[in-house]
């Protein structure tokens, strides 16, 4: 099956995500997805996509912030009592609202952050679905993006798995690191609506609890895309190959043209399913 090929807009050092569309279209991808997801940005960003005529894909929502005392926080805060998890709801709503306004699909978004996820809350599953309620009616995509916790990612895909506006966003290198035993695609395949693909070497065997979420181009780490594509094929998975690497390491100091050229040579590789 063809499919078509995309990148994050922030893929290449140095140059912002806008004056990055330019460059991604001329090495041959078709569609993009961005973290952006403020209206003005969303409305640029799309703006310069149709005159380049890119695919906007999705918008990866807001999932952690600092707060005024340098305190970090993440998706677990959903599952918590308190109003932590608030700026976090309020960025995901709007991404929905810009994505609705600018004619993007869909937005991702993570369910947990860290090794040990909080344990399920009806005040948890309450906020979740004032968000899926809210994707429902702007007419909007929500995919939840699996990590390392599986229990609360498979609750909230069953809760919801009769809401067509709700799916799967596979990340085929959070599945190397940190899932491995986990058959994403075999699950969910049929639910899958975006990809997040990279490479790494898999979990860590000296250290288990390492964070291996390296986002190496492909084929610079250890992971199957033979099988991957297999499994896509197996259950209908028409939608885009998507990378979410970017110009780090020995590649930065390579011409943006040169970069993409590369990393598209690579992608087109993936899509045939080439170990």
């Amino acid at each position: 099956m063809e499919r078509r090929l995309g990148v994050q807009s922030t893929c290449l050092a140095g140059i912002p995500e806008l004056d990055a569309l330019k460059y991604i279209k001329e090495a041959g991808f078709d569609c993009f997805f961005t973290g952006a997801y403020k209206l003005e940005q969303v409305a640029a960003l799309k703006n310069e996509a149709d005159k380049q005529g890119l695919d906007f894909e999705f918008i990866h929502a807001k999932w952690n912030y600092a707060d005024a005392l340098g305190g970090r926080f993440y998706m677990n805060d959903f599952w918590k009592p308190g109003l932590a998890y608030l700026p976090l709801f309020d960025a995901t709503i709007e991404a929905l609202d810009s994505a609705a306004a600018c004619g993007v699909s869909g937005i991702c978004q993570h369910v947990t952050a860290g090794w040990v996820a909080p344990p399920a809350t009806d005040l948890g599953f309450e906020r979740f679905d004032r968000l899926v309620e809210h994707a429902v009616k702007k007419g909007v995509k929500l995919t939840f993006e699996n990590l390392r916790n599986f229990g609360l990612l498979a609750a909230l895909l069953e809760r919801y798995d009769r809401v067509p506006e709700v799916g799967f966003c596979y990340d085929n290198g959070h599945e190397h690191c940190y899932t491995e035993t986990v058959p994403f695609l075999d699950l969910w395949g049929k639910r899958t609506y975006f990809t997040h693909l990279h490479d790494n070497y898999g979990r860590d065997k000296e250290d288990p609890a390492k964070d291996a979420d390296y986002h190496l181009l492909p084929y610079d780490g250890t992971f199957d895309y033979g099988e991957m594509i297999k499994r896509m094929d197996k259950y209908g998975y028409d939608g885009a190959l998507t990378l979410e690497v970017g110009q780090y390491g020995k590649y930065r100091e390579m011409t943006p043209e040169d970069f993409l050229a590369m990393l598209y040579e690579r992608t087109v590789r993936l899509s045939k399913g080439e170990k």
